[in-house]
C-alpha cells in the first residue's frame, strides 16, 4: 500500500475518495504539521512508498506552469549558527527523493513577494512551498521511498495569493493526471 499525501484537501479535489492501492493523508500546511502528520502515519502502518502531491510557487521563469517531479528540497527560511541561509543547525541542508527532478525551497510562510523570491532564486530552487522538505526528511527517516509532484499555482510574487486560490482546482487536475500516468490509477 502506498500513501498519497497532500497538505490541503483542496489539492486532492480532482482525486476520487478511494484510489486503488493508496491510502490518503491530508497533513495541514507548513513544516511542523507535515512532519507530525506524516510521522504518525508512517509509525502507524507500513507503506511501500509515499507519494506527495500539491501546489508550489514557480520561481524559475523557465518552468512551465504544469506539474513537476521534485528531486530534492532545501529550507529557505533557516540559518545556521554562522548566519548562513539555508543551513540548519542540525538538519541536512538538502534532502533528496533519490530521483531526478526540480529543487524546491521549503519555508513556513507563503511566498508572495518578489523581494523574497529574489533572495531564494540564487539557491537554484525552481519552486517554493511549505512542506516538501519535511515530507522528504520524514520518509527518509523511516526508510520509505518517496516521490513528490508539485503543480505550479502561482509565480511567488505580488498577487500570488489571489493567483493561488484561483489555481488550486487546475493544479489538482494536473496532479491527478500525473498519478494516473505514473501509477495507472
Amino acid at each position: 500500500m502506498k500513501l498519497l499525501v497532500a497538505a490541503m484537501a483542496s489539492e486532492l479535489e480532482a482525486f476520487p475518495e478511494e484510489l486503488e492501492g493508496f491510502d490518503q493523508l491530508v497533513t495541514g500546511e507548513g513544516k511542523l504539521q507535515a512532519t507530525y502528520a506524516l510521522t504518525r502515519a508512517l509509525d502507524a502502518k507500513p507503506y511501500t512508498e509515499v507519494v506527495v502531491v500539491g501546489t508550489a510557487g514557480g520561481i524559475d521563469p523557465d518552468l512551465d506552469a504544469t506539474a513537476h517531479e521534485i528531486g530534492s528540497a532545501l529550507q529557505h527560511d533557516v540559518f545556521d549558527l554562522d548566519g548562513i541561509p539555508g543551513q540548519h543547525v542540525s538538519l541536512p541542508a538538502r534532502v533528496s527523493t533519490g530521483r531526478e527532478g526540480v529543487l524546491i525551497a521549503t519555508g513556513d510562510s507563503f511566498v508572495g513577494d518578489a523581494g523574497i523570491t529574489a533572495v531564494i532564486r540564487p539557491s537554484g530552487a525552481g519552486l517554493v512551498d511549505m512542506e516538501t522538505y519535511a515530507y522528504i526528511w520524514v520518509a527518509n527517516q523511516f526508510g520509505v521511498p518517496i516521490r513528490a509532484f508539485r503543480a505550479i499555482s502561482d509565480r511567488a510574487e505580488e498577487g500570488a495569493l489571489v493567483d493561488f486560490r484561483a489555481a488550486i482546482a487546475r493544479c489538482s487536475v494536473q496532479l491527478r493526471e500525473v498519478i494516473r500516468r505514473e501509477y495507472g490509477v
